[in-house]
C-alpha cells in the first residue's frame, strides 16, 4: 500500500574518512599505531607547540594517489595544504593541517551493483589529504572527559561522494565498494567498528520528478553499515513528516541515536564554525610529476571488480560465486593460492575448490571468528582435496569427513599432507562396478517389499535404495555408479 512518503526520494553524498596504513604521522615521525598506551605516541610537532614544522610524509601521498587512481580521478599536479580552523578539547593544535581548495584527486568515480543487478555510477567530488585529531574518552566519568592525543597526526584521506545516491540500500553499496578498495590496495584495514574508517552522510528529500534539490542536513561520525543504512532512514522519515506536516528542513548537523534508531540536531547553520580556511604556512606547494602518477598506477593491484569478471572466466565460476569470493582480499588471495596448486585444472576441479572455500572453510571462519590468515589448513592441502574429489577418488560427503578431520592436524604443511594421504586410503571410494553391483543386489533383496513398490510407481524410492546402498558401502560407493546399476536392477524385470 503506497503512501505519502512515497512521493519523496532521498538524495545522498557520503563523505568517508579513512585513516591510511602508514608507518608515521602524516608530519611528523610519530608512530601512527595510535592502539599504544595513551599520549605515548605523540611529539611537539603533532601536538602543536609553539615554534615546530610539520614535514608532510610521502607515505600518505602515495596511499592518497592509489585511491584516487582506482577509483579513476584526475590528480592535481600541483596543490597546496591548508589549515582548518576549530576549537575541540582533542584537536590540540586548534587547527587540523587539510587539503581545501585544491584536492589530490577528483572527478572519479566508482561502479555498484545494485539489487536488481544493474550497474550505476556513483560520482566522486574529491579524495584530499588530512591529519585526524586525537580522542575523546567520555567512559570513565559522568563529569570528566579524558583526552587521548595518539591519534593526532594520523594520517587520513576524505572521500566525498557526489549526491548521486538515492535509498540507504545504494549508501551501503557505495560504502561496501570504498571499503574494498581500500583493503584491496593495502592502506587501510576497513575496520569502521575501531574508527579506522568512519563516514558522514548529507541527506535531503524531494518530490520525485523534481530536480531541484532540497535542503541538506549531515550527520556526523556513523562506524558502522548497519549505522549508515539506519541513520538514513531515520532522517529520512523525519525530513519527510516534517515537510508533510507543513514545516521547512533547515540545515542542521545531526547525531544518530543507535538505541532508539532516531536523529536529532547538533548546531543549526547559524551555530556551525566558520573554519576560516587559509594557507598552511609551514608546508610547501605540493607537486605530483606524472612520472610519479605513472610509478603508483603500476603498482596498483588488480582491482576487485577486474578479479571478478577474470575469475568467471578463468575457473569457470558463476558471476555470484566470484564475487563472494572476491569480496576481501585475503580471501580471494587464498582461493587463488588453491587453484595454482591443483593437479587438474578441469573447470569441475575449480568449482570443486571453490565450493570448498565458499562452504567449509567460511563456515570455519564465522564459527572461530578467525579472519583467513589464521586459518590452520594450507592451500595445498585444499588443493589435494579437490582433486582427491574431482578424479573420484573420494566422495563429496566422504570430503567433507576429511576436511572436518583434517582440522585437527598439526599447523605444518607436511603434517596436514601425510594426515590427508591416511585420510584418502580410509575414506577412498568405490568405483568398480562387479564390487557395487554386489552391493546393490544385496540391498534389494533385503527391501524386496520397496522394490515392488517401486515397480508400481513410488519411483521416489530410488532415494531410499540409494541411502541404504551408500550406507552398507560405508559411504564409499560411486554415487554416479549406484545410480545407474540401481536403475539397471530395478528395471530388469519391470
Amino acid at each position: 500500500m503506497s503512501t505519502p512518503y512515497d512521493k519523496y526520494e532521498p538524495v545522498i553524498g557520503l563523505e568517508v574518512h579513512a585513516q591510511m596504513m602508514t608507518k608515521t604521522k602524516a608530519f611528523c615521525g610519530c608512530p601512527a599505531d595510535f592502539h599504544a598506551p595513551p599520549n605515548t605516541n605523540v611529539c611537539p610537532v603533532c601536538l602543536g607547540h609553539p615554534g615546530v614544522l610539520p614535514v608532510l610524509n610521502s607515505e600518505l601521498v602515495d596511499c592518497a594517489l592509489k585511491m584516487g587512481l582506482a577509483t579513476n580521478c584526475s590528480i592535481r599536479e600541483n596543490t597546496i595544504f591548508a589549515r582548518k580552523n576549530y576549537f575541540y578539547p582533542d584537536l590540540s593544535k586548534g587547527y587540523q593541517i587539510t587539503q581545501f581548495e585544491t584536492p589530490l584527486c577528483f572527478e572519479g568515480h566508482v561502479n555498484i551493483r545494485l539489487r536488481d543487478k544493474s550497474v550505476k555510477k556513483i560520482g566522486i567530488t574529491r579524495i584530499h589529504m588530512e591529519e585526524d585529531a586525537g580522542k575523546s574518552i567520555h567512559d570513565f566519568s559522568e563529569n570528566d572527559t579524558l583526552v587521548d592525543f595518539n591519534r593526532c597526526g594520523v594520517p587520513l584521506i576524505e572521500i566525498v561522494s557526489e549526491p548521486d545516491i538515492n535509498s540507504s540500500d545504494e549508501a551501503y553499496r557505495y560504502l561496501y565498494k570504498i571499503r574494498q578498495i581500500l583493503v584491496y590496495l593495502g592502506i587501510n584495514d576497513g575496520n569502521l567498528e575501531e574508527g579506522s574508517m568512519r563516514c558522514d552522510a548529507n541527506i535531503s528529500v524531494r518530490r520525485k520528478g523534481d530536480e531541484e534539490l532540497g535542503t541538506r542536513t549531515e550527520i556526523k561520525n556513523l562506524n558502522s553499515f548497519k549505522n549508515v543504512v539506519d541513520a538514513i532512514e531515520a532522517e529520512m522519515k523525519r525530513q519527510t513528516e516534517l515537510i508533510e506536516s507543513g514545516g521547512k528542513v533547515s540545515y542542521h548537523t545531526m547525531t544518530y541515536n543507535a538505541k532508539d534508531k532516531t536523529t536529532s540536531h547538533t548546531r543549526s547553520k547559524e551555530e556551525a564554525h566558520d573554519y576560516r580556511y587559509f594557507p598552511e604556512p609551514d608546508l610547501v606547494r605540493l607537486h605530483v610529476a606524472a612520472g610519479k602518477i605513472a610509478q603508483v598506477k603500476t603498482s596498483l593491484p588488480e582491482p576487485p571488480d577486474a578479479r571478478t569478471l577474470r575469475m568467471t572466466g578463468q575457473y569457470a565460476l558463476t558471476e555470484a560465486e566470484a564475487e563472494e569470493i572476491t569480496a576481501e582480499k585475503p580471501h580471494a588471495d587464498f582461493y587463488e593460492a588453491i587453484t595454482s596448486k591443483l593437479g587438474s585444472k578441469d573447470p569441475k576441479t575449480y568449482r570443486i575448490a571453490s565450493n570448498i572455500f565458499r562452504v567449509d572453510i567460511k563456515r570455519i571462519l564465522n564459527e572461530q571468528k578467525i579472519g583467513i590468515g589464521r586459518f590452520l589448513l594450507s592451500p595445498a592441502v585444499i588443493a589435494r582435496l579437490a582433486d582427491a574429489v574431482s578424479a573420484g577418488e573420494v566422495s563429496a560427503s566422504a570430503s567433507r569427513e576429511i576436511f572436518a578431520q583434517l582440522l585437527s592436524a598439526g599447523s605444518s604443511e607436511a603434517e596436514q599432507i601425510s594426515m590427508f594421504d591416511d585420510l584418502v586410503q580410509k575414506y577412498r571410494q568405490v568405483s568398480g562396478e562387479s564390487e557395487i553391483e554386489e552391493i546393490v543386489k544385496s540391498v534389494l533383496s533385503q527391501n524386496s517389499n520397496e522394490v515392488e513398490r517401486y515397480k508400481s510407481g513410488e519411483k521416489k524410492l530410488a532415494a531410499f535404495f540409494v541411502g541404504k546402498i551408500m550406507q552398507a558401502s560405508k559411504g564409499k560407493a560411486n554415487p554416479r555408479i549406484v545410480n545407474e546399476l540401481l536403475i539397471k536392477n530395478l528395471e530388469v524385470n519391470n
